[in-house]
């Protein structure tokens, strides 16, 4: 075969969630509206958090992380696909498609080992109360988040440099709205054996390492919860978990969801509209989980208004 189909293109084409003309208004109305949602949301978590002194505990600590990481990981994705749309270019090049591999991966990652920080919080809250705030010193929550953070760019690191070790045939078309790891070496022209084995084996290490974390500490909360006597004191006990759980469960079902659609993929489209769900959707909905039903932060975010009111009052004045 000729040498020279095996040159990496200076950019490649995504082919995004539709190919329709008359939809694409649509889905950039639709995917800038939950962009903004995203954004204004979890931000204001994050100014919540650290406005409100009485939020300044390791839970909202890494509530706030989680919503930072909310924030990059939907950056890297949807921005680059609403210009796409707006330009009515499919183009991106292959430097751009390197860099949304790194900090997808590097950000999905940390998504996942937070919420497995955060499981372990609560396992200390509810099974060893009177020790929490000695086990869940300052210094341990900065050191696990920091830990996370490292943990995630590694992985991300290795994984594109495994990407940039691959070849690309011409006229290469990615059937998805991003740059996806998966995808990419799927594409690729050459031997992607190696590839595969380090995709498979980390994947498995980082998704089912923290959800293994996850899934322990729910047991132990559940049987400490199950001795409590008081049905008052059960569904306190309860409720501190209840946000954090509808959060990973809507992450793993809709992960597992994508995983499961594109085992049986046929058709260009049928991965890169499920993967909305999780790269889109959750991120969107994680804002509201977390303050409808938490009395905490609904007071710090009206608190956080009211200062803000006043202080526009007092700048007229």
């Amino acid at each position: 075969m000729d040498p020279q189909n095996f040159t990496r293109l200076p950019q490649f084409f995504l082919l995004g969630l539709s190919e329709d003309p008359e939809l694409q208004i649509y889905i950039f109305g639709l995917f800038l509206s939950m962009y903004l949602i995203i954004v204004l949301g979890n931000l204001l978590i994050i100014l919540a958090v650290s406005s409100d002194p009485h939020l300044h505990t390791p839970m909202y600590f890494f509530l706030s992380n989680l919503s930072l990481v909310d924030i990059c990981f939907t950056s890297t994705t949807v921005p680059k696909m609403l210009v796409n749309i707006q330009t009515h270019s499919k183009a991106i090049t292959y430097e751009g498609c390197i860099a949304q591999i790194y900090f997808f991966v590097a950000f999905g990652s940390l998504d996942d080992i937070i919420l497995a920080v955060m499981a372990y919080d609560r396992f200390v809250a509810i099974c060893h109360p009177l020790h929490y705030t000695v086990i869940m010193n300052p210094r341990l929550c900065r050191l696990l988040v920091l830990v996370s953070w490292v943990i995630s760019h590694l992985h991300s690191l290795l994984q594109s440099l495994m990407i940039l070790h691959l070849s690309f045939c011409p006229h290469l078309q990615i059937p998805h709205f991003f740059c996806e790891l998966k995808q990419m070496v799927q594409l690729a022209c050459s031997d992607t054996l190696v590839n595969n084995m380090v995709l498979y084996s980390l994947s498995v290490l980082l998704a089912g390492g923290p959800l293994s974390g996850i899934l322990y500490s729910y047991c132990k909360i559940v049987s400490s919860i199950w001795k409590i006597s008081s049905a008052q004191g059960k569904f306190k006990a309860f409720s501190t978990c209840a946000s954090h759980l509808s959060v990973v469960s809507l992450f793993y079902g809709t992960a597992l969801g994508v995983y499961l659609s594109s085992a049986g993929a046929h058709g260009s489209h049928s991965i890169s509209i499920p993967s909305v769900m999780y790269t889109v959707v959750t991120p969107m909905l994680n804002p509201f989980i977390y303050s409808l039903r938490n009395k905490d932060l609904m007071g710090a975010l009206r608190r956080l208004f009211q200062g803000t009111a006043t202080k526009g009052l007092v700048a007229r004045d």
